[in-house]
C-alpha cells in the first residue's frame, strides 16, 4: 500500500467572500465580489438541487449505499485539494518563464503535499483510492494517468499505472455517471452532502447534467422490476 499512497500523493501534488458596500446617496446596497472591481447590484446563487428521497429495494442495497457514501465523503476533500492545487500549479507555471525554474517549483509543491498528506493517504483501502482517482477525473477533467503524463512524463505515467493495477486501482479510470451506476450514486452522494454542507461545493469539470442523470438511471431501474 506503501507504493499506491505515493502514487496518490503524487496525483495530488500536482495538481468569495464578498464585501457590502452602501452609498450614501442612493441607499442601494451594491456587492463588491472579491477578485471583481465593479460593484454589483445582486449576486448569483449556488444551483440548489432538490433530491428525491432515497429508496432501496433490499437491505443489502441500502448497505452498499451506505459503505460507499462512508467512503467517498471520507476521499472527496483530497480530490477537491488536487483540483484547487492544479488550479494554482498551472496559473503559477505559465508565469515562469524557466524550464528549471518549472521543475523545481513543482517539487517544493510536490514535497510539501506529501509531507502534509502522507499519514492520511496511508489509511485509504484499494476502494477509497479507486473512487479517489475517479473523483479526481470529475473535479479536474483529467484523468490521474493524465496528469501524471502531462506534469511528469509518460514512462513515469506508464509504471505508476502498472503498479496501481497491481493493486486493482487504474489511474485511467474515468468517473461517468452516465455510464457506470456507481459512479451515479458518488455524484448522488456528492449532491446531498453539498445540499446538507456536509462538505464545500466545487463544480465538477466534466459536462454531465446531474438531473438528467436521476431521470436515466430512475428510468432504467423501473424497467428493471
Amino acid at each position: 500500500m506503501k507504493r499506491i499512497s505515493f502514487i496518490l500523493l503524487l496525483l495530488i501534488s500536482l495538481v468569495s467572500h464578498a464585501q457590502i458596500i452602501t452609498q450614501d446617496t442612493t441607499k442601494v446596497k451594491q456587492f463588491l465580489i472579491e477578485g471583481d472591481s465593479i460593484p454589483q447590484t445582486t449576486i448569483e446563487l449556488d444551483e440548489v438541487i432538490v433530491l428525491n428521497k432515497l429508496k432501496f429495494s433490499s437491505k443489502d442495497e441500502r448497505i452498499k449505499y451506505l459503505i460507499l457514501r462512508r467512503k467517498t465523503l471520507k476521499v472527496y476533500p483530497y480530490a477537491k485539494m488536487a483540483a484547487e492545487r492544479l488550479v494554482k500549479l498551472n496559473k503559477r507555471l505559465d508565469q515562469i518563464q524557466s524550464k528549471s525554474q518549472k521543475r523545481r517549483y513543482t517539487k517544493r509543491v510536490q514535497k510539501y503535499i506529501e509531507e502534509e498528506l502522507t499519514a492520511e493517504l496511508k489509511k485509504l483501502t484499494k476502494t477509497e483510492g479507486q473512487i479517489l482517482v475517479k473523483l479526481i477525473h470529475r473535479q479536474t477533467g483529467e484523468t490521474a494517468f493524465s496528469l501524471i503524463k502531462r506534469l511528469r512524463s509518460g514512462w513515469k505515467a506508464f509504471w505508476y499505472n502498472t503498479t496501481a493495477n497491481l493493486f486493482d486501482i487504474s489511474l485511467k479510470r474515468e468517473f461517468q455517471p452516465q455510464l457506470d451506476h456507481e459512479d451515479y450514486l458518488i455524484e448522488d452522494i456528492l449532491q446531498r452532502a453539498f445540499n446538507n454542507n456536509q462538505l464545500k461545493r466545487q463544480p465538477s469539470a466534466l459536462p454531465f447534467s446531474f438531473i438528467e442523470l436521476t431521470d436515466k438511471w430512475s428510468v432504467q431501474k423501473k424497467n428493471k422490476k
